[in-house]
């Protein structure tokens, strides 16, 4: 049994990995026609886990190949083909990963934005507690504004992590709150701020335009912030977090996505579109509910988690 924090990544990828093992086996087993519709199949099976229409086509065209030099492959050598192409298509070109915080910058501030359900929030729990366990003096400023239980989840989560939270009554602006949280950390020491932002759908205008002023005011409260604008991306909803990602991008410049509920769904296979179609880097994984069940995002350990046998 295999315990810890890859562990929990391995099981919130157990379904994807159950997927793709029976189509390999069946590959590894079939011959001629047979063998051609097992490649269908596994092609079908890769959509299914969310890598994308693009990225399935070339990992079973590279599987084809190697099958017509090598007929009688091992399950081990085909798990190595995919292998081999996940991890080529999760190195198209990003951005440079962003520097840890550090004093030059303090108080370091990321901006978390993402749709209704997403999970931004319980993220944003997991992100100060990893902060305030690296030793910096966290503050979270409470800049969701339109729903009156927001703020009473967020405390929660703020005294959980070891974080001190600034937050204004009901409806207040949003972009008020952030300023005011980015003006108190400086006075007060912090080293990291963390900005809660409202959940709402990518595909409204006016909302959309909110996260932008938000993004302007807190580069008034401190030069060169915020330094990091994150997305929280539900795990569960597929392809359809690429599109939320894209249209949030457009708004927000992000630096990168926190994939939230990595829970055994079969669509940890959505990171391959992110990275490869909008050039942005997963730089954090939920790996489970609890406070502590975050990751570093690692292509390398992301895909032996979805490849690794039972």
């Amino acid at each position: 049994m295999v315990t810890g924090a890859f562990g929990r990544l391995r099981g919130g990828l157990r379904r994807t990995r159950e997927v793709l093992g029976r189509g390999l086996e069946r590959l590894r087993t079939t011959r001629g026609a047979e063998r051609e519709h097992a490649l269908e199949e596994l092609e079908q099976r890769l959509i299914e886990a969310d890598v994308g229409v693009e990225a399935a086509v070339i990992i079973r065209d590279r599987l084809e190949e190697y099958l017509r030099t090598s007929p009688g492959p091992s399950l081990e050598e085909l798990v190595g083909v995919i292998r081999k192409q996940l991890l080529d298509l999760m190195r198209a070109p990003v951005p440079p990963p962003l520097a840890e915080p550090e004093e030059r910058v303090a108080p370091y501030v990321v901006l978390i934005a993402g749709v209704n359900g997403s999970g931004k929030t319980t993220s944003l729990g997991k992100l100060a507690r990893h902060y305030a366990k690296e030793g910096h003096r966290v503050m979270v400023g409470a800049a969701d504004t339109f729903r009156a239980a927001a703020v009473e989840q967020l405390a929660i989560w703020a005294q959980r992590a070891g974080a001190d939270l600034v937050a204004q009554k009901p409806g207040a602006d949003p972009a008020s709150v952030a300023f005011d949280a980015v003006t108190a950390a400086k006075a007060r020491g912090h080293s990291v701020v963390l900005l809660d932002t409202a959940g709402r759908q990518h595909t409204k205008v006016n909302l959309m335009n909110e996260l932008a002023k938000i993004r302007r005011v807190v580069n008034k409260a401190h030069s060169g912030a915020p330094h990091e604008s994150l997305l929280v991306l539900d795990a569960t909803v597929g392809q359809n977090a690429v599109s939320q990602a894209r249209l949030f991008h457009e708004v927000l410049e992000l630096d990168g996505i926190f994939l939230a509920k990595v829970d055994g769904t079969a669509k940890g296979g959505v990171v391959v579109p992110i990275i490869r179609e909008l050039g942005l880097p997963v730089r954090w994984l939920g790996v489970g509910e609890g406070i502590d069940d975050i990751e570093p995002f690692s292509p390398e350990r992301f895909v032996e988690a979805m490849l690794a046998p039972q």
